[in-house]
């Protein structure tokens, strides 16, 4: 007699979506949660307002460079399913911790304390906060790399479902307005991290009660280990002489290497193709490596200078949830009786990267191959726009705060409306839009199949890189303004500050910037695009389910 399965269920075709959907709708609430995260570090643990954002901004480089780890596990260890339970969990217990961090939630070494204020921050709520921002960090980057790749493997015909789950993702795109408007009202600090930790929780559970119905694919390898392999069997083979004949190289038999094309970029790398043991050339594959392993290892090295120029990109895209955040944090925000809550702010910028999403990709969908370029260089310039934007916007500011004499009231209510802002989020929603578009297009082109993903990804860690050394640049900036006996540009308070001063360093740096990405790109030699190869919105032909996904949760990750 045949045994039932013990994870047996009748029908699993909608179980996927059910499951993953309150993942979604946590991961939004927890990104307007920790939207605000630069007021409270400026109100309650009273830090200056470069201290909080240098935590932030560090924070948000790991976040973008975590990813690329997180990739790699999944393709050489882990699949996808273990990465979003792993994800899940840490993402649920960090915010936790993080709510758990606040004054209220636990005592300190003077007991419990109920005020929001720096004496009820002791050194158990720094190591709970800290490490509950680790943990969501990993959290954010394991869910962005497996959720759309896991329902692919439960082959969910996004089409034919999308009508029967549109209710679920209508939440998706209401879920945001909620966080943007009720979270600012609830007051205590303790319960904005609670409520997006409580919904976080929920989501896991309910994710991992699907455990028996998922199909789980196993890991496949990594197409990184592969270009690793070329730079260590190329140490082995470096005294060798040089190929100077095509056929002492190696070509694994079955694979496209047979049609691969060589070029002459960094030919000495070839010397990992050398075959040493022509009857088993397979026994060691640390030594030796086919052509198309070693020409796609030069299409990583290949763009390493284009890499470079994203560094100021992320530094200006790292003052948007901080320095902004911090300048509209006291300004007026009424419309009539109504007081706009901040986090509205970001709805808005969502908003706007929505809109300039659809036109880059509308812009670089031409099959062309110096369309995506041209993106990159257009993300470039709304770089300098936004600067030189916000550099105005804070000068108007400064300028309100002396007529009031506001300088030494940093907690008073400036009369300057917040919607002055408006103009460099919406640059900065251009500035991000055009440059992921972009270069998403670029790799679609020019790199090979089995590394799109990663130089994708190593794309976002190296703008992540930019918002670590958003905090190197705002120390040397202001070292620099102190020459001569100048006060810093950098107090301790905004209004002390002279951020606008900042804002035209940036500009300035983003206008070299463009200029040397404009010679790295006229040396860079490209590949034509095939007709497969055109970049079209829908081209994962997801249907108005994925639309909807791609539209409002994956960009609200981070």
């Amino acid at each position: 007699m045949q045994k039932t399965p013990l994870c047996y269920v009748k029908s699993t075709k909608n179980y996927p979506v059910k499951f993953l959907l309150p993942l979604l709708w946590a991961d939004i609430l927890v990104a307007f949660a920790l939207f605000v995260m630069q007021n409270y570090l400026s109100n309650v643990w009273k830090l200056s307002f470069t201290h909080a954002a240098g935590i932030l901004n560090v924070w948000g480089g790991i976040s973008m460079i975590l990813p690329l780890l997180c990739l790699f596990l999944v393709d050489a260890f882990l699949g996808n399913f273990m990465m979003l339970v792993l994800s899940s969990i840490s993402y649920s217990l960090g915010i936790a911790f993080i709510a758990m961090s606040t004054p209220p939630a636990l005592a300190n070494s003077t007991g419990m304390c109920k005020e929001y204020e720096p004496n009820c921050i002791g050194h158990t709520q720094r190591v709970l906060f800290y490490t509950g921002m680790a943990l969501v960090a990993v959290g954010m980057s394991g869910n962005s790399i497996s959720v759309k790749p896991f329902l692919v493997e439960q082959k969910y015909d996004m089409k034919l479902k999308s009508i029967k789950q549109l209710p679920g993702f209508i939440l998706v795109v209401l879920v945001p307005i909620v966080g943007a408007i009720a979270l600012p009202y609830i007051k205590p600090w303790s319960l904005r991290f609670g409520i997006p930790a409580i919904c976080t929780a929920f989501a896991t559970i309910l994710f991992l009660s699907g455990w028996c119905v998922y199909e789980k694919e196993p890991p496949k390898g990594s197409p990184l280990t592969n270009v690793c392999r070329v730079f260590v069997a190329f140490s082995f083979n470096i005294r060798k002489p040089y190929p100077l004949d095509a056929n002492h190289l190696y070509r694994r038999e079955g694979d496209e290497d047979q049609t691969f094309t060589r070029t002459r970029f960094l030919r000495c790398l070839e010397k990992a193709a050398i075959v040493t043991n022509p009857e088993d050339p397979e026994r060691n594959k640390w030594k030796l490596c086919s052509v198309s392993e070693v020409e796609e290892a030069k299409i990583a090295v290949r763009m390493v200078p284009m890499w470079m120029t994203f560094i100021i990109c992320g530094i200006v895209s790292s003052i948007g949830n901080t320095y902004f955040l911090e300048q509209a944090n006291h300004m007026n925000r009424k419309i009539g009786k109504w007081n706009v809550p901040l986090p509205i702010l970001l709805l808005l910028f969502k908003w706007a990267k929505f809109i300039f999403s659809t036109i880059a990709t509308k812009f670089i969908s031409k099959n062309k191959e110096y369309r995506p370029p041209i993106g990159i260089a257009v993300a470039m310039i709304f770089s300098i726009l936004c600067c030189i934007t916000a550099a105005r916007m804070e000068r108007r500011r400064l300028n309100i705060i002396r007529s009031h004499d506001l300088l030494d009231k940093p907690d008073e209510d400036i009369p300057m409306r917040i919607y002055w802002l408006l103009f460099q989020f919406f640059l900065l929603a251009g500035l991000d839009s055009f440059l992921e578009k972009s270069v998403i297009a670029f790799y679609d082109v020019q790199a090979p199949q089995s590394m799109k993903n990663y130089l994708e990804y190593l794309t976002k860690a190296v703008t992540g890189l930019g918002f670590i050394c958003s905090v190197l640049s705002v120390y040397v900036v202001g070292k620099i303004s102190e020459r001569g006996g100048s006060p810093n540009w950098f107090q301790f308070t905004l209004n002390r500050s002279r951020l606008d001063r900042y804002y035209w360093v940036l500009a300035g740096l983003s206008s070299v910037n463009l200029v040397v990405y404009i010679l790295v790109a006229s040396f860079y030699r490209y590949k034509k695009p095939e007709a497969s190869d055109a970049v079209e919105d829908d081209r994962e032909s997801s249907g108005l389910t994925n639309d909807i996904v791609q539209a409002f949760c994956s960009c609200f990750k981070g």
